[in-house]
């Protein structure tokens, strides 16, 4: 480790750093990420584009007395860096290590275990109300991208902030990017407000000096301020954010830690909320992820020469590039099918569509509410949109497919990605919520595919039900067996694999997978095994559950998704009060599921092979309709 860097092991040591030093702090800073996450993996482009913005806030604050807020959170390495967490970096989103977003339980300078968009002012307020009503004095730092401001929460907190008689500061790191390129009207707006460079706001300590003067001081403190308004008018379009009542600083360089800092320390001498508007470059520092940020938002292993990644065998095909080449076919074949994205048109497969049938892709940005509705008023009007988003992100539209699509039964199809476990970014992003949460819904059909040839069956048959509909897949490598198991998909039908009695498996989705697995080790115990593919969350297969009942004493629902609520509790209460059957639902527990790779955590919540034959077999030998059917 560098002689700087070896300087800083607690909170608030950056302090003692020479402010002639900043900058080869801020190379060994860059040096530390890009050496670590090249062989743990992790968010890149997003982090070393704010090294200098984090080290200018850490100097202007006493933490963990201070707080800083950060949107979604995956920015902020360099504030575990300057926190005391160097050494978590080698496990950095391993199971049991640190995670990659601010997370309470590591340290008390993280104030909010954050990893969705848009949320941070509404938190910061939060904050600053709870410090007001308590007579607190700390400084209070909401750190949020020009792309979380397509958010429509980030624009409620602004109109709240407006309102706010305390010190707030609203850092604004513009670089230009979400995860893929921004669009949308304020990404034009605030693009028109960084090539302006003859906008100087009026310094306080001018308007203190007028105000003092006896009876002429308010009049002209106010007839300058009427001309600077003006002359902002002029020069900066729309002053959108002063219009709202907030004080607007900026565009400052974000690779200038002295700037910031004196910038920063004029905003916490005001009570009211200040936006300080910071520009920086996403991947600053390592000319791969400068040239590519999309690419090197969240990676893998990497080489650091040349940002190869470690792993060289052949990729297989995943479930999201099997829907980028269907979704691209059906709109081949159905001009009315529309895609939509909320910022992720690459992490959700629409990149090839977007750019086959441009006129036919609309990206709203950060902006998962208004992405349903708006698919909601298309199908109104005589579309077939399909709505490409992660699991984790869908949950902020829960009330509009609700009330926007699920009352009026539009056809919108809701391409539903990373469903299940996802992995190394935690509980924020695990998509285990959706199968709970979407079942509840009147007039939308539920399904999720076994294998590849499924997921595109289960596309074409949603763009063809003519009502709402929702398939959920999981991220990475797509299924392919059981390639010869292919019945038409009906709706709320399921599909028998495997035929014989006393225990029948009715596995959904990517748990079909794990299930061939399971009955093959059962069998090898003695038992006779039937498996099922549910396909079918909504509507319930009441059908083949009443043909399960005639030869099993126990089913076993098998998902990937949390108990409560489930498919498992569903197919448990169609079972409730009838003879002769046991239900044992295999499914993740009530709980948020921590971060590490999807193997380790299926295995230690007993979602793998191994742990369901287990519970199986207990089952088995504590319950005695079951013993007997053997």
């Amino acid at each position: 480790m560098s002689e700087l860097l070896e300087q800083i092991n607690k909170p608030n040591d950056i302090k003692n750093i020479d402010s002639k030093d900043y900058d080869a702090l801020a190379k060994e800073i860059r040096r530390f990420i890009v050496r670590n996450v090249s062989h743990t993996g992790g968010h890149l482009a997003s982090n070393l584009g704010v090294v200098e913005l984090t080290m200018a806030i850490h100097l202007c604050c006493d933490l963990p007395e201070d707080k800083i807020v950060w949107d979604v959170g995956h920015q902020s390495y360099t504030h575990k860096v300057l926190t005391g967490r160097k050494e978590g970096f080698a496990h950095l989103r391993q199971h049991g290590g640190m995670s990659g977003f601010p997370k309470r339980s590591e340290s008390d300078c993280d104030v909010i275990d954050t990893g969705h968009s848009s949320t941070s002012i509404s938190a910061a307020l939060g904050l600053a109300k709870a410090r007001d009503i308590k007579g607190e004095q700390h400084k209070i730092f909401a750190v949020i991208g020009d792309g979380a401001l397509s958010g429509g929460m980030a624009y409620e907190a602004l109109n709240n902030a407006a309102r706010l008689k305390s010190n707030l500061i609203i850092v604004l790191n513009d670089n230009q990017m979400s995860i893929s390129k921004n669009v949308g009207g304020m990404s034009k707006y605030l693009a028109e407000i960084r090539t302006n460079t003859n906008y100087t706001d009026l310094k306080e300590d001018i308007e203190k000096v007028l105000q003092k003067m006896p009876h002429i001081g308010n009049v002209l403190t106010n007839q300058i301020r009427s001309v600077k308004d003006l002359i902002k008018r002029l020069f900066i379009p729309g002053m959108l954010f002063e219009d709202m009542g907030l004080t607007y600083i900026g565009p400052i360089d974000g690779h200038n830690v002295k700037q910031m800092k004196a910038a920063f320390e004029s905003a916490a001498k005001l009570n009211k909320a200040v936006i300080v508007h910071v520009s920086t470059k996403k991947g600053k520092g390592y000319p791969p992820a400068q040239k590519d940020p999309s690419a090197f938002h969240g990676v893998s292993p990497f080489f650091i020469q040349d940002g190869r990644e470690r792993s060289q065998g052949k990729k297989a095909l995943t479930y999201t590039e099997v829907f980028s080449k269907t979704i691209v076919q059906e709109a081949k074949e159905n001009d009315s099918v529309i895609a939509v994205s909320a910022a992720m048109p690459a992490g959700t497969g629409l990149t090839e569509f977007s750019q086959k049938y441009p006129e036919r892709f609309v990206d709203v940005g950060i902006a998962e509410e208004h992405a349903v509705t708006f698919a909601s008023g298309m199908a109104a009007g005589g579309l077939h949109p399909v709505v490409a988003i992660y699991s984790t992100f869908l949950q902020r539209a829960y009330d509009q497919i609700i009330h926007d699509v699920c009352i009026d039964k539009f056809p919108v199809v809701f391409a539903v990605d990373r469903a299940g476990l996802v992995g190394s970014d935690g509980e924020t992003h695990q998509g285990i919520f959706d199968i709970a949460f979407l079942s509840q819904m009147p007039n939308l059909t539920v399904m999720a595919p076994k294998n590849v040839t499924e997921l595109k069956s289960m596309l074409h048959f949603a763009l063809e039900l003519d009502e709402p509909a929702a398939i959920r897949y999981p991220r990475g490598e797509a299924y392919t067996g059981l390639s010869e198991f292919d019945a038409p998909v009906e709706k709320g039908k399921s599909e028998w694999i495997y035929r014989g009695n006393t225990i029948a498996l009715l596995a959904l989705g990517s748990m079909v997978e794990t299930a061939v697995e399971v009955r093959e080790r059962l069998q090898e115990f003695g038992y006779d095994v039937s498996l099922i593919n549910a396909r079918f969350v909504k509507p319930l297969d009441e059908e083949t559950l009443e043909e399960i009942m005639q030869e099993h004493t126990l089913v076993v629902p098998m998902e990937e998704g949390v108990i409560t609520g489930g498919f498992g509790q569903a197919v448990a209460a169609w079972y409730q009060g009838k003879k002769d059957i046991m239900v044992c639902p295999v499914a993740l527990p009530d709980c948020f599921i921590e971060h590490g790779s999807v193997s380790v955590l299926k295995k230690k919540y007993g979602m793998d092979a191994e742990g369901i034959v287990e519970k199986i077999r207990n089952t088995i030998e504590t319950t005695e309709i079951v013993k007997k059917s053997k």
